[in-house]
């Protein structure tokens, strides 16, 4: 059936093409090469795999037409504008984890952002190689980039808001924390690797990646204080007491002309990182005879801190754990001092 004058046409391409129809507009009337004749002047819309696709995408443009060059921007082109704009405020650890849900997202990297569905974000996220967290954040990086491409009017419709959420498919393993004897073994072999490391993390509760990432100007000895801490808004920019355990091991790890506590100088790139860690975590259980995992050190703090019979929400400030009593959390202040006090109950 012909369209209207000025609608648009939807034709079927030569050969053998994954998208045959092609759909175009008119954009104007242009001189040919010879000067002698006005000639119209197309815009293509957009390349379709069957013709119901293409008339679909000509009303939609006619409907709410749009910038023609702005939809050519693949997954990839938005993923790098998205994240040019982003991660300027996240610190380098969370931008790792959206940097690994982009890699596991390859299935959409070439396809056009205005073409992306809701079954082309599931169906990779579905079948990538990943654990469930992992894809749930490949499910919360889909929601903030097309949010970008809305404000940008790259697309006009947030395919990620209709897209499944991510059903846990696998148990989550129980936390396992050292036993007095581990920790024991850990101060025993104090200068093997990063055992150090570890012993501050079951003694402070800083999640591995905050930990691994500590600011050398966020450790004052003269207070007696460690400050950090990344992820949720409860455990940015908190105030965690040295523990008089680790007092030393913190100094002699501490070199004011180092930007992190944590190095190594062995490395090209010295400046501990949450993988490298990671990697030495794993190295120095296999060499003691151990099963933990890096996270295991938090939960043995807490553990501890709750066996030794901690102020509950001293502890919640420490580890940044949500208050949920509104009346602790606006008219109860804990002072340095408090804190303190209760993170010493920890034998």
């Amino acid at each position: 059936m012909k369209q209207p004058n000025g609608y648009g046409s939807v034709h079927k391409l030569s050969g053998k093409r994954r998208k045959p129809w092609r759909v175009r507009k008119t954009n104007g009337w242009v001189m040919n090469e010879d000067g002698t004749k006005l000639i119209q002047n197309y815009i293509t819309i957009g390349y379709y795999e069957t013709r119901q696709e293409a008339l679909q995408a000509l009303a939609d443009y006619n409907q709410n037409p749009y910038d023609i060059k702005s939809t050519t921007f693949t997954f990839s082109d938005v993923y790098e504008k998205w994240s040019a704009e982003h991660f300027e405020e996240i610190c380098a650890s969370a931008a790792r984890t959206w940097k690994s849900a982009y890699n596991h997202s390859k299935p959409l990297w070439n396809i056009r952002m205005a073409e992306i569905r809701a079954f082309h974000l599931e169906k990779t996220i579905r079948e990538a190689e990943v654990g469930d967290d992992t894809k749930k954040r490949m499910k919360s990086l889909y929601n903030l980039m097309f949010k970008f491409a809305m404000k940008h009017e790259i697309v006009n419709k947030d395919y990620a808001a209709l897209c499944n959420p991510v059903k846990k498919t696998t148990m989550s393993e129980p936390k396992v924390p050292f036993t007095e004897d581990e920790i024991q073994l850990l101060w025993d072999n104090i200068d093997y690797s990063i055992v150090d490391m570890i012993l501050i993390g079951i003694y402070s509760g800083w999640r591995p990646s905050e930990l691994a990432t500590l600011k050398t100007k966020n450790v004052d000895f003269e207070s007696g204080t460690m400050y950090g801490g990344i992820k949720t808004e409860a455990g940015k920019n908190r105030i965690v007491p040295i523990h008089p355990k680790i007092l030393g091991l913190l100094k002699k790890r501490y070199n004011p002309e180092n930007e992190q506590i944590f190095n190594d100088f062995s490395s090209t790139e010295p400046a501990m990182t949450y993988d490298k860690y990671i990697q030495r975590f794993k190295r120095t259980m296999d060499y003691l005879g151990l099963k933990h995992k890096p996270h295991e050190t938090r939960h043995t703090f807490i553990t501890r801190a709750k066996e030794a019979g901690v102020d509950e929400y001293c502890l919640k400030l420490i580890v940044g754990h949500q208050i949920g009593d509104v009346t602790e959390k606006v008219y109860t202040h804990r002072t340095l001092d408090n804190l303190k006090r209760e993170i010493e109950k920890i034998p």
